[in-house]
């Protein structure tokens, strides 16, 4: 990365210059890294492969977590009605339309907890995704505790010969908070999945939420001291939006106190102080999140779209003289 090349010539007097390489981006972006790596644009395809959830199907809850609406950011083409296949080829449709230059893509299982199911199923789904000749790997969206050493395993075997990346849902760092939103796990299982995963060589995604309820600025802010620990390779950060027919929308309006409702300004200060804070080595995929305005309560930017927010975003670390990891 370029980051630590000038880490290396200017040593740590780093933190105390204006930002010195005028030409490079303020923080470690993962489309910087696809471009680097595959040295063409790469599209994700969302995958609705049916799986399902432990805290859906009664093992360890039947209600799912209090902000959980999957329809809400399902493409129209993504059903577990239809093979993988043809889902692919329906995503590729899609996607033409905005992403004419796309021409690979990732298969991204997406819906609920995507290693959810015996190995056998999984090998079945996940290699009838590989095989289309569009698709050069996989993006695996699931929990932390729907892994365990024999996928794991499996999944090392793929990322030999594709591209692979498996997305934890973390949306906190803290105990307390994962029990109010009824996650059902643990931060310590967060921590084991990320380090199991990690030690295979395979990527390692992860997920974060801001504004959940019991907590405040300072304890999101101490988040990105936690996650600069651990060995995760990319993250995705969502402020917090009150989505239609979830248990957070009820919540939301009996006490909407309890929660951190960003406006944009605040949120753009707010990431650009989180962003200075963590590890510059892991890529940022996505600093804001967004849904179809049909389901959105409470929690969206307007009519602003994610890159426009970006681009906001990184103007405002110009104007700010900061980058990621200059308070790390």
């Amino acid at each position: 990365m370029q980051y630590f090349y000038f880490r290396r010539h200017y040593g740590q007097t780093l933190n105390n210059l204006d930002f010195p390489w005028k030409h490079i981006r303020r923080f470690n972006a993962y489309t910087n890294y696809c471009h680097n790596t595959f040295g063409e644009r790469i599209q994700k395809l969302s995958i609705n492969a049916g799986f399902t959830c432990p805290n859906r199907d009664g093992t360890i809850g039947t209600k799912g977590c209090i902000y959980c609406n999957n329809s809400a950011f399902n493409p129209s083409y993504c059903s577990s009605l239809k093979s993988i296949t043809q889902q692919i080829n329906e995503g590729i449709e899609f996607h033409t339309v905005r992403y004419r230059k796309a021409n690979k893509y990732l298969a991204y299982f997406q819906p609920f907890s995507n290693t959810y199911a015996h190995l056998e199923i999984l090998k079945l789904k996940y290699e009838e995704a590989l095989q289309h000749p569009q698709v050069i790997g996989l993006v695996i969206g699931t929990r932390p505790d729907c892994v365990d050493n024999e996928k794991l395993d499996f999944i090392e075997e793929l990322s030999l010969k594709h591209f692979i990346s498996v997305e934890y849902g973390m949306e906190s760092c803290y105990n307390e908070t994962l029990n109010l939103i009824n996650r059902g796990h643990t931060f310590e299982q967060t921590i084991k999945a990320i380090e199991e995963t990690a030690k295979r060589s395979i990527h390692v995604g992860a997920h974060l939420i801001f504004g959940l309820p019991g907590e405040d600025i300072s304890k999101m802010l101490d988040e990105a001291t936690i996650i600069s620990k651990l060995p995760v390779t990319t993250i995705k950060f969502h402020q917090l939006q009150i989505i239609k027919d979830t248990t957070i929308e009820a919540q939301f309006n009996n006490n909407p106190k309890q929660f951190h409702i960003f406006k944009l300004d605040e949120y753009i200060d707010f990431i650009i102080d989180f962003t200075e804070r963590m590890n510059p080595a892991i890529m940022i995929e996505r600093y804001t999140a967004e849904v179809p305005p049909r389901y959105l309560v409470k929690g969206g930017f307007g009519l602003l779209r994610t890159d426009q927010i970006l681009q906001k975003i990184e103007k405002r670390m110009e104007e700010r003289k900061t980058w990621q990891g200059r308070l790390c």
